[in-house]
């Protein structure tokens, strides 16, 4: 081969003596072939690829830039010297111009080169072109063809100037000439390569997103992310400053992608289950495992047939056909398999070059250690060092981020499958999962796969490593490699024990976690009554006692990690050290060389990290695996079918019922049964019936939202539906009313005066621009009902399908509703109404009624009809009808109270990952003092409604700007934090974990590393022998000597970390218990407004996400900081210690890492805060959907909705896009510093060969080569630490928060105070907030010891504020209230509360037993414990439940009914019996009956005490002593009843209201 190309140039091909000498060169023939065929190979064989634009149809519109026709112009002037070359040397072999001194022609080489060289610039012209019509012009290949043409190059050129300068002439002047002119043309086309050509449409699109014009060394480099880091270090980034996303990342295009596979999947797995279940059906059913191959599925299965078998219905086979698995892996593996391959090939890359490493070290210290080797292959090896960590850093970076890219788009396909599932999910398959549960698919499961994909290469990459590694170790070592490796596979299972253990202490710490987070739940939910028994200590002990246990485990799980972390800093240098011995064991002639030993410790190394992540790996991917099972079952259940409501226009009623058999799910027993009915269009139906005879059934089956087993529905018309329970957006109210319809200001005032709420928009703080808490917070029940309603009647639909909204309002309210809205002469008299209602007031009006029982129609008829007939409809009437002698008893049907009252909602559970910063736990505040924002109207709400009619333009959006108000917002956004974390954060942390603790971790760590410098100085000093015992035996008792002290400073290094670790878990562990301890303490302590401004989700956060932060994130920061920090001033020591020169570069390098992690820890805090800022309304948004979806689907809004979440998503995309790419981007960097480290270490080794010995250049550079893996963890982890640090900022800030009055004061008073129960008010002012106005005005009023008083008042009277002055909920603004003549102010909460006795109007009861519940600090015997039950006639409930006294009552007081708390409160005010017991509308959420037991109770036990009753049904307060008639906070009258009715004033128009005309008319 050499002779032919000897031949072909003309020159000798390759001769040793050409590298054997100090000046090395290479032979020109090699250069004329290799070097010219390894860039033009390069070209030609990824031309076709380039190439493939130029066949596809032209495309319009692509343009000729400047930069295009310079490329163009210089690969044709490359051309033109190419075509020159070649006729020289044709016109040099023909006759004329021949050298007739030359005997022989040109070489062939001087033909084929030019000619080549030709061809090829013919073909980059066209790649060009093609690249210019694909408009992909910033062409990676382009660049690499570029980069070997220049760097071959060099070679040619430096052998060329050697040339002349040797010869003292230029010989070959022509073709010299040449090939500079040739070659600088090349230097330019390859800078021009370098930028980016963009169109003038792509520069205006790269304002808003730079990747779109950066070129490819931008792209590698990620120098285009520059902008954003600047912008990031000038000021605080904002959702504003954030680029546009690429369109392959959008949420819209990520869905589509996923669904073209993800659907034809699932029906593929699908049809493959049905098929195999029909094989199934003949074979004994014994035989389940054939149903699928893992065991896993088995035992779904097997649960599947145990359901069967306990439910014993044939029917229940159907859900086995959903449980189809192993689609969802699949569709991702099929959607994502390009980046995948991409992910493969750089990995493929990294590994391989990951080996180059070791070999150069090899021979660095071989050349160190034989000076006969000459210098230049030291300059050599060193530059190869700094290129192959050069090219790792790029390839690694490019690989991270597909990772990471992969990740992100996994995690929003599903984030975004799951949503749109949820859209049209049925029932059925909805009810299998509790809205926590489908939130938590999208929170956590979501999560868990992102977390997987990042990493998925290991599972392939990992074992490959392990192999070469152990080949490579073989060629060092030998068979004595194994004995390394089997102690490395032998601490595989130790770690394996130790992790289940962790899992087993992390099982039962969450679930004290869980534990007091839902104890604390119980008690924001229920502060207010806590305050009006002054529980606080109580619950605050019970709190303390499972924190303490809590932090018991976590100690122990502490422990246990400090053991891991013992073994990982072990296995290293006990591996080395196994390996090393038995080495030098097996052959006495073995000794151990400076090139083995740190050559084996960097193979070792390598191998360290796959080793590591395998079981990780393997555990998440285990957890992936769960997630995916329960994905799979949500995203394959089955969809809603709504193939029963037909809409055939040839029929003539609205909606027409044909033998329709509905049941809520396909196995269970029909609700609805053989309905036949016809609607007509314009009508207004009323459907009754008694509770659960399926009137709510009937509504939801001509929703579509049930399964249909015979008949069918027509409808004629789109839907409005308005629920039982109103479904509110946390969204402006106006844009709750508008629901997505366009703005139209006399449609819209018209809709506001009909439903009532002109009033409520005068007291609201922003009018209908005031944003509505989540779930509706701010509004009462009624409100809510008549938002719900407007909805209803603003939108265009022709059905308006109305649930018991009448029932949640007052009764006055509620007739001008029906009057001016339902009724027949309402706002929708035009258009058909299905109205379910439980009041007999308004059937007289409406033109047809459906009576319901047990779900079949067993009357259809007018009112009249009907109530002659004598059937089911009469007997409803005489239920409903008895108590209802005036519209007064409307809101008695309702359970909800207008006063002041947010509703009891069922209280979703809700994953800790993602209570973040929204209110992501239902509010259930009993007694929201929200109204009290504003001025209270002065007059009642029916002339308000008047007033606000004459004042139609009140919230016209177009002729009043809006203007932001104070209080607009309920709940102003919790603050983004922004810039630095202050020091004083950390001195915080620090002085709670304590100043001793703090500074003896920092000297373990010092003394940590210095033993890990001893130990590697050791071993570099013990390559020596080496050299010392070249031509004698080494004798054994050195050899054990140095294996000795090698293990024994390696344990000293463990055991130093393992110390460490153990303080560092002490000195965090009572932080965690300082700052827990202090936050709750004046949590239980703030004013009641904290708790109606705050959400309770941000309280929850601090407690949970802000506690758990400080419990487990940070200390395994700090801890990991501590490691890096001390691991790179270890690195940086060693390297000086080896080479002194190196210190010079230390300070220019400090300087470089200095400012490239200020630029990124700035930058990346604020992108994680705005990741999670924008991640809550992800989950907050989708919880609310699932809430509503009936609503959503009634109204047929599922694409805006579905447009909406992708919105959602995409704003969170824009803050993970950029926060990945500020990780590649600080890394490649960062990385840079580390591979410069790496080339100086080598550089100054070179240099100072001679001085030093080959054992200390190993050190040095094999530190080196651990230093940029060092250098990078210690800036993600400082900006780990800052971006966690945080909690302890958000912690301490609700540590400092004013406090209530004193507890406990110097003053206190007489042990039998009050002793007559005297209440007297002089001149008392209140208010809520100190900008706010007076609630009460100026009270003064005498009551006398025993009286009964009964306060009454329109809504927003002040009733509650009064009761809420007694107890200084809210402080006094002026006058005083004096009890038995000590003026309450004058004493402590404490006494205060523990003296008056309160029956709240909402029954808070709080998990624990009966006993707790009634006498948490255990100051009553049982005895008078069972007495205070009999009198509240629950003697007899409690002595039947099992445990009697010690029954549990769940969270809530859910297992017990409302009426049995109630009673529950009634008794522990019978176990107080103060002198003075209020009622504050006690009896407003109970049935008659419970109400008649409460007020006798009171009547006979609290006869000798002073009684004050708020009431909201006047029949209660009837027989009080006096009435207190309030208004606007003022007292209006207040005499006895038969007095106010005589005198005809507020009292009387009331009661009139109320259909009372005499004091005889009482509730009992």
């Amino acid at each position: 081969m050499s002779s032919v190309l000897d031949e072909y140039c003309g020159s000798t091909f390759w001769n040793d003596s050409y590298v054997d000498r100090p000046d090395p060169d290479i032979p020109v023939c090699l250069e004329q072939t290799v070097l010219v065929w390894i860039p033009l190979g390069f070209l030609w064989i990824c031309a076709p690829w380039q190439l493939a634009a130029l066949f596809r149809a032209r495309q319009r519109g692509s343009r000729c830039s400047k930069l295009y026709l310079v490329k163009q112009a210089l690969t044709f002037l490359l051309f033109l010297t190419s075509v020159t070359g070649l006729i020289i040397t044709l016109l040099e072999d023909s006759g004329n111009f021949r050298d007739p001194t030359l005997n022989r022609l040109n070489p062939l080489v001087l033909y084929v080169n030019p000619s080549i060289y030709a061809a090829s610039w013919m073909l980059l012209l066209l790649i060009h072109e093609s690249r210019r019509r694909a408009d992909d012009k910033n062409s990676g290949f382009l660049f690499i063809f570029w980069l070997l043409s220049v760097f071959c190059g060099v070679f040619m050129l430096q052998t060329l100037i050697r040339l002349a300068i040797k010869e003292g002439d230029i010989s070959d002047l022509p073709r010299f000439a040449l090939f500079c002119i040739s070659y600088g043309l090349q230097w330019i086309a390859f800078i021009i390569s370098c930028i980016s050509d963009v169109s003038p449409e792509d520069k205006a699109a790269a304002k808003k997103n730079p990747q779109l014009s950066a070129s490819f060394l931008s792209q590698i480099t990620f120098h285009w992310f520059n902008g954003m880091m600047i912008k990031g270090y000038r000021k605080p980034l904002e959702t504003k400053h954030l680029w546009e996303l690429n369109e392959v990342d959008k949420s819209q295009t990520i869905l589509a992608d996923f669904e073209r596979y993800m659907l034809p999947g699932l029906k593929e797995a699908q049809r493959k289950m049905e098929k195999k279940r029909k094989k199934e059906i003949p074979k004994d059913n014994e035989q389940t495992n054939g149903f699928s191959r893992s065991v896993s599925q088995d035992i779904l299965v097997m649960e599947e047939k145990n359901q069967k078998d306990k439910r014993k219905k044939p029917k229940k086979k159907e859900p086995a056909a959903k449980a189809a698995t192993g689609w969802l892996v699949l569709s991702m593996l099929k959607t994502y398999r390009y980046i995948l391959i991409k992910g493969v090939i750089f990995k493929l890359l990294h590994d391989a070059l990951v080996f180059v490493n070791p070999q150069l070290l090899k021979l660095m210290i071989s050349f160190t250690a034989d000076l006969s080797i000459y210098q230049w292959k030291g300059y050599l090896y060193a530059v190869l060092l700094f290129i192959t960590a050069l090219l790792q850093s790029l390839i690694l970076q490019q690989y991270f981020q597909y990772c990471f890219l992969l990740g992100m788009r996994v995690r929003t396909a599903i984030t975004a499958a799951v949503y749109k599932k949820a859209l049209t999910v049925s029932n059925a398959a909805r009810k299998e999962s509790t809205v926590g549960e489908i939130v938590n698919l999208m929170a956590v499961d979501a999560q868990r796969f992102n977390d997987v994909t990042n990493f998925i290469h290991l599972l392939w990459s990992a074992p490959l490593q392990i192999l070469v590694g152990i080949a490579f170790l073989w060629q060092e070592l030998g068979p004595s490699v194994l004995a390394g490796m089997a102690v490395m596979i032998l601490l595989i299972p130790l770690n394996g024990v130790i992790a289940s253990k962790a899992r087993g202490f992390q099982m039962e710490n969450m679930k004290y976690k869980d534990h007091r987070m839902k104890l604390m739940n119980e008690i924001l939910n229920g502060i207010k009554v806590m305050k009006f028994y002054a529980w606080e200590t109580s619950f605050e002990e019970q709190i303390l006692g499972i924190r303490e246990k809590e932090l018991k485990v976590m100690k122990k799980s502490s422990y246990l990690v400090a053991a891991a972390i013992f073994l990982v800093t072990c296995t290293p240098f006990m591996v080395t050290v196994v390996s090393f011995a038995v080495y030098l064991a097996v052959d006495p002639n073995n000794v151990l060389s400076a090139e083995k030993a740190f050559t084996s410790i960097s193979l070792f190394n390598i191998m360290r990290f796959p080793l590591m992540m395998l079981p990780m790996l393997i555990s998440s991917m285990v957890q992936a695996g769960v997630s995916c099972r329960r994905l799979e079952r949500f995203l394959g259940g089955d969809n809603l079918d709504t193939s029963a409501i037909q809409q055939d226009p040839s029929y003539e009623s609205a909606v027409s019922f044909s033998d329709a058999t509905f049941s809520w799910n396909k196995d269970e027993s029909p609700t609805i049964k053989n309905v036949t009915l016809d609607i007509k269009a314009g009508s207004l139906v009323a459907v009754v019936g008694s509770v659960g005879s399926g009137k709510s059934s009937l509504i939801s089956a001509l929703l579509g939202e049930m399964e249909n087993v015979k008949g069918f529905i027509n409808i004629k018309g789109s839907f409005a539906y308005v629920p039982q329970q109103a479904w509110i957006q946390n969204d402006t109210l106006q844009d709750n009313i508008l629901f997505g319809s366009k703005w139209e200001e006399s449609r819209y005032q018209q809709v506001l005066e009909a439903c009532a709420l002109l009033a409520d928009l005068e007291l609201l703080p922003a009018g209908d621009q005031t944003e509505i808490g989540e779930k509706g917070i701010n509004l009462s029940g009624g409100q809510k009902q008549r938002v719900s309603l407007a909805r209803a009647a603003y939108s265009t639909a022709e059905i308006i399908i109305l649930d018991d909204p009448l029932s949640a309002v007052d009764a006055h309210v509620g007739k001008h509703i029906f009057q001016k809205v339902i009724g027949p002469n309402g706002l929708l008299k035009d258009k058909t109404r299905v109205l379910v209602t439980h009041g007999v007031t308004f059937l007289p009006q409406v033109d047809e009624i459906v009576v319901l029982v047990d779900g079949e129609v067993s009357e259809v008829g007018s009112y009249k009809t009907l109530k002659a007939n004598g059937g089911a409809f009469a007997d409803f009437l005489n239920t409903y009808g008895e108590g209802e002698r005036s519209e007064e008893g409307e809101a008695t049907v309702s359970v909800v109270t207008e006063e002041d009252l947010a509703p009891v909602e069922d209280q979703e559970p809700q994953a800790d990952e993602y209570l973040d910063d929204a209110v992501t736990v239902t509010l259930k505040r009993e007694n929201s003092e929200r109204a009290r924002y504003r001025k209270w109207s002065k007059s009642s709400v029916r002339v308000s409604l008047k007033k606000a009619t004459k004042n139609k333009n009140l919230v016209s959006e177009t002729e009043r700007p809006v203007e932001r108000v104070k209080g607009q917002k309920l709940i102003e956004k919790e603050t983004v934090e922004v810039g630095k974390v202050k020091y004083s954060v950390y001195w915080k942390y620090l002085r709670a974990i304590g100043w001793l603790y703090s500074l003896l971790i920092i000297l373990q760590y010092i003394a940590q590393n210095v033993a890990t410098i001893g130990q590697n100085l050791w071993l570099s000093d013990w390559t020596n022998d080496a050299s010392r015992y070249v031509n004698s035996t080494y004798p054994s008792s050195e050899r054990d000597m140095r294996i000795g002290i090698f293990g024994v400073l390696g344990v000293a290094q463990a055991i130093f970390v393992f110390l460490g670790v153990i303080l560092i878990t002490r000195g965090t562990i009572a932080a965690s218990r300082d700052l827990h301890f202090r936050l709750l303490q004046n949590i239980l302590h703030v004013p009641m407004l904290f708790f109606d401004t705050t959400p309770m989700g941000r309280i929850v956060n601090r407690f949970s996400k802000d506690i758990y932060t400080i419990d487990e994130t940070i200390p395994l920061c700090f801890r990991s900081m501590l490691a890096c920090f001390f691991g790179v001033i270890g690195t940086l020591f060693v390297i000086c210690l080896a080479t002194p020169f190196f210190t010079i570069v230390i300070i220019p390098l400090t300087v470089l890492y200095y400012f490239i992690q200020a630029f990124y820890v700035v930058t990346s805090r604020q992108l994680r805060r705005l990741d999670s800022v924008t991640r809550s309304p992800i989950y907050s948004h989708f919880g609310e959907t699932v809430t509503g979806l009936p609503v959503i689907r009634a109204y047929g809004h599922q694409a805006r909705f579905l447009e909406n979440n992708e919105q959602i998503l995409n704003g969170n995309q824009k803050c993970v896009f950029p926060w990945i790419v500020s990780n590649r981007w600080l890394a490649i960097r960062l990385e840079f510093v580390g591979n410069l480290v790496v080339f100086f270490a080598a550089l100054f080794s070179v240099l100072s060969r001679g001085n030093m010995n080959s054992g200390l250049v190993g050190l040095s550079i094999s530190y080196a080569l651990n230093v940029t893996q060092a250098l990078n963890w210690l800036v993600r982890q400082t900006a780990e630490l800052e971006n966690n640090i945080v909690s302890v900022e958000r912690v301490s800030e609700y540590t400092k928060l004013e406090n209530e009055a004193p507890w406990v004061m110097d003053h206190r008073p007489e042990k039998d105070w009050p002793a007559k129960g005297e209440v007297k008010f002089l001149d008392y002012q209140a208010r809520y907030r100190p900008e706010l106005d007076l609630v009460l005005h100026g009270l003064t009023c005498d009551i006398s010891a025993n009286e009964k008083i009964g306060i009454v008042g329109r809504t927003g009277a002040g009733k509650s504020s009064l009761a809420n002055c007694l107890f200084r909920i809210i402080e006094s603004a002026g006058g005083k209230i004096l009890i038995d003549g000590l003026d309450i102010s004058s004493i402590g909460l404490q006494d205060l509360r523990q003296r008056l006795t309160i029956i709240p109007q909402d029954p808070v009861l709080f998990s624990g037993t009966i006993r707790m519940n009634l006498d948490p600090f255990n100051r009553y015997t049982d005895e008078e414990v069972w007495r205070s039950l009999e009198l509240a006639h629950l003697k007899q409930y409690v002595a039947g439940l099992s445990s009697q006294l010690q029954h549990e009552v769940s969270e809530g007081g859910e297992n017990i009914s409302v009426g049995q708390r109630q009673l529950l409160c009634l008794a522990r005010a019978l176990l107080r019996k103060s002198k003075i017991l209020i009622l504050d509308e006690a009896t407003a959420a109970v049935d008659l009956e419970t109400d008649d037991l409460i007020q006798t109770t009171i009547r006979k036990e609290f006869a000798d005490c002073t009684v004050l009753t708020i009431a909201h049904r006047l029949h209660t307060v009837m027989d009080s002593t006096r009435v207190m008639v309030l208004g606007a906070g003022r007292i209006i009258e207040f005499d006895a009843p038969s007095t106010l009715l005589r005198n005809q004033g507020h009292f009387y128009s009331m009661a009139k209201d109320a259909g009372i005309t005499s004091t005889e008319d009482t509730g009992m």
